[in-house]
């Protein structure tokens, strides 16, 4: 439990890819969000005392531990964030909610259900005593994102038809990747589906306001032995999937398609989820991160998405506490949200633009607004997957 000194202690395991991101969010979010507590880099942990205390050292961490059980008895850690491979997500986070430590826990959450459910099961008797769990699923604070769960709840899209998530990359793409940790069903529980499949799954049941009921799915491995690591010449067999596909109906009755992908070229972070309902859709892409796209089937055909452009206003939603209208956490550059409109071509309105993968115009917003890039033309792998946590 946080204490009354108004500092949220952090005791954090694991320094590696998601060890970094995590830090140079604890340090930079109190700079500004107006936060309750202020966050407080206590103590790092990772098992090779030599690469932890350089971890600790350049991430800006007060002090270091070689075991994560020694770091959550620390008295000056209220919260332990959890950045280790899955295998030992469960028992980690476990013990630190017996403990009265809040949680932060990567996703995926656990390598099995029974894990899962254990782990669920625990955050359940400590929500009791006012000790608060959560999984690492960053994407639900997009603006963006926000946006879109307020117009789907608002009934703006009319009961929901359908519901479209995609995560494709190109990070396994080369077969001499060495056999690092994520390509272990015995470390990460699964490949693609875990690692990517996760957030679209979230985002898909964040934005429906409703549950998967059940699913159809196909998996593969397309590359099923790789180098170990090290060097020595051997090769290890590869048993997670590399890439996962599958068709779900909501608890509602919408129909779902889903897929995720570590080996499709020239893709890096090719995360899109798209919304459709009776009376409008809306499509949300991480290569343009802060645009929403609106389209409402209201009114003639002629003019249907046209004159629905909107830049951001006060009911805007944010994520945290505080903050600029429309502002993103998760960059280092404030940028406000933008809503596009699709402009659908017909005989009578033949001549009226629709946006473009290069930029748009809104009509309350004088300026061209240029859409970030949506895919690496050289397909080459993101720089988090070799880390080894």
């Amino acid at each position: 439990m946080v204490g009354d000194r108004g500092v949220l202690g952090i005791g954090m395991v694991g320094y590696a890819f998601m060890g970094r991101a995590h830090s140079q969010a604890w340090r930079s979010v109190g700079r500004f969000f107006e936060l309750p507590w202020t966050p407080r880099l206590a103590a790092i942990c990772g098992r090779d005392r030599a690469a932890v205390a350089a971890a600790a050292e350049r991430l800006g961490w007060a002090a270091w531990e070689t075991n994560w059980k020694r770091l959550v008895e620390r008295d000056d850690v209220d919260l332990v964030d959890v950045c280790t491979p899955g295998s030992s997500h469960a028992e980690i986070s476990i013990a630190a909610l017996e403990a009265g430590k809040h949680v932060l826990c990567e996703k995926p959450l656990a390598n099995s259900v029974a894990e899962a459910r254990a782990m669920a099961a625990a955050a359940e008797r400590a929500a009791a005593g006012g000790v608060r769990a959560m999984v690492g699923f960053n994407f639900r604070r997009v603006p963006a994102v926000a946006l879109a769960r307020q117009l789907i709840a608002a009934g703006r899209l009319g009961p929901l038809r359908h519901v479209r998530g995609a995560y494709l990359g190109g990070h396994a793409l080369d077969p001499e990747l060495p056999l690092i940790w994520r390509l272990q069903a015995d470390q990460a529980g699964s490949g693609a589906l875990g690692d990517l499949g996760a957030h679209v799954i979230d985002l898909a049941q964040y934005l429906a306001g409703d549950r998967i009921a059940g699913v159809s799915a196909l998996t593969e491995t397309f590359v099923r032995e790789r180098p170990l690591p090290g060097g020595g010449g051997g090769r290890g067999p590869v048993d997670v999937d590399d890439a996962a596909a599958f068709i779900g109906r909501f608890a509602g009755g919408a129909l779902g398609s889903f897929e995720a992908t570590r080996v499709a070229a020239g893709h890096t972070e090719g995360l899109s989820v798209e919304v459709n309902g009776a009376l409008g859709s809306v499509v949300w892409e991480l290569g343009a991160f802060n645009e929403l796209r609106l389209f409402e089937a209201a009114g003639e055909e002629a003019t249907q998405g046209s004159g629905r452009s909107r830049s951001p206003g006060p009911t805007t939603p944010t994520p945290g506490h505080g903050g600029r209208t429309g502002t993103a956490s998760a960059t280092s550059t404030p940028s406000p949200t933008r809503c596009a409109t699709s402009s659908r071509r017909s005989p009578t309105a033949a001549t009226r633009s629709r946006p473009s993968p290069t930029g748009s115009r809104c009509r309350r917003c004088s300026k061209r607004r240029s859409a970030a890039p949506r895919r690496a033309p050289d397909g080459r792998r993101s720089a988090r997957d070799p880390e080894v946590r």
